[in-house]
């Protein structure tokens, strides 16, 4: 980074942060509102995307076919153009054949019984965990067949779905499809119970979208809502959320929009024995990535007139995080004392 000023990034983040005290003991609870300008994107991506199926003949499938057993259910739904017959002699997810796939995005798209819908997401789902049927699914338009079901008022759709594009997400080609639903994806984040599925399966993908460096700018406006998640999730959530700030921290270009982020002062409060040594050590890690960081003094100068900012929580002089590493070399866990010693040196 050179010595020019930063230009303010998130002057125009509409995100309000509200701190519960207690005493230390109690993290504060945030309430982000959402991105505007992603929320028009993802809107624009779907309904830009998803391509609409023509009026088909209907056939009943027969039992012992490939949708009865997933939905456990008799199920009227189109046939496919290509499909020889109603019959679909159920296989391993491995094993399925191209057409098999398209029936099944097929019925995702006509069905209107959502227990049906859910099981076919799974199935989906398991099949993607396969690079033949990760690409096949792409070519079959079934990214944005699938993503579509983010939008649905149904969390165990949406939750499946997630789940689906988070295989998918595995191919770098289908991360070109993927990517448009970023804003959606961080919307239900912020808008999900906190430690619901939905938010799991969310930073989930997140994570695995977040990987390389080739998406990360995707994310650099999410620092906030990140940070906050991590201060009033369960141990589960915050592991994945440390991933993601992982991946992002480790990518010196997405450093600047990293420091400038608000951040709630009580993450520092995480650089604490209790706290579970598998976010610790994460913790520590994104810690380490933001210590190697190294500003010019008109940059530092600059960061430190900044509110709230993590810079001011975690960087600056003024921080509590070097007395809080200093106890932590104290821990039993010794790769937690390595890695405090690391960070310190």
């Amino acid at each position: 980074m050179g010595d020019s000023s930063i230009t303010p990034r998130l002057g125009n983040t509409k995100a309000l942060l509200g701190i519960v005290a207690g005493a230390g003991a109690s993290y504060g609870i945030y309430k982000l509102i959402s991105f505007k300008r992603n929320k028009k994107s993802s809107t624009s991506g779907e309904s830009a995307s998803v391509k609409s199926t023509p009026p088909q003949s209907e056939v009943k499938l027969q039992p012992g076919s490939l949708l009865a057993r997933v939905s456990g259910l008799d199920v009227v739904c189109p046939r496919p153009v290509d499909a020889a017959s109603g019959d679909i002699i159920h296989q391993s997810p491995n094993n399925l054949e191209p057409q098999h796939l398209k029936m099944l995005l097929s019925c995702l798209q006509t069905s209107d019984n959502p227990l049906d819908r859910c099981r076919i997401l799974v199935t989906l789902g398991n099949a993607a965990a396969f690079t033949v049927n990760q690409n096949l699914i792409r070519e079959f338009e079934g990214i944005h067949i699938i993503a579509g079901l983010l939008f649905d008022s149904a969390p165990e759709l949406r939750v499946q779905a997630l789940n689906a594009l988070n295989n998918l997400c595995m191919n770098i080609q289908n991360q070109e499809q993927i990517k448009i639903y970023v804003p959606k994806v961080l919307e239900l984040i912020e808008m999900s119970p906190v430690n619901s599925d939905l938010q799991l399966g969310a930073l989930r993908l997140l994570t695995n979208l977040s990987v390389t460096d080739k998406h990360q700018h995707l994310l650099k406006e999410s620092v906030t809502l990140l940070l906050s998640l991590l201060v009033v999730s369960n141990e589960t959530l915050q592991v994945q959320t440390l991933k993601v700030l992982v991946n992002l921290s480790s990518n010196p270009d997405m450093m600047d929009d990293i420091v400038q982020a608000q951040a709630p002062a009580s993450v520092v409060l995480l650089f604490d024995q209790p706290t579970a040594p598998a976010v610790l050590l994460r913790l520590l890690t994104f810690a380490g990535n933001l210590k190697a960081w190294r500003p010019s003094a008109q940059v530092a100068d600059e960061l430190r007139r900044k509110q709230d900012c993590l810079f001011r929580v975690m960087l600056d002089e003024s921080s509590q995080l070097h007395s809080r590493l200093v106890q932590l070399l104290s821990h039993p866990d010794g790769e937690i004392q390595a890695q405090v010693a690391r960070i310190l040196t």
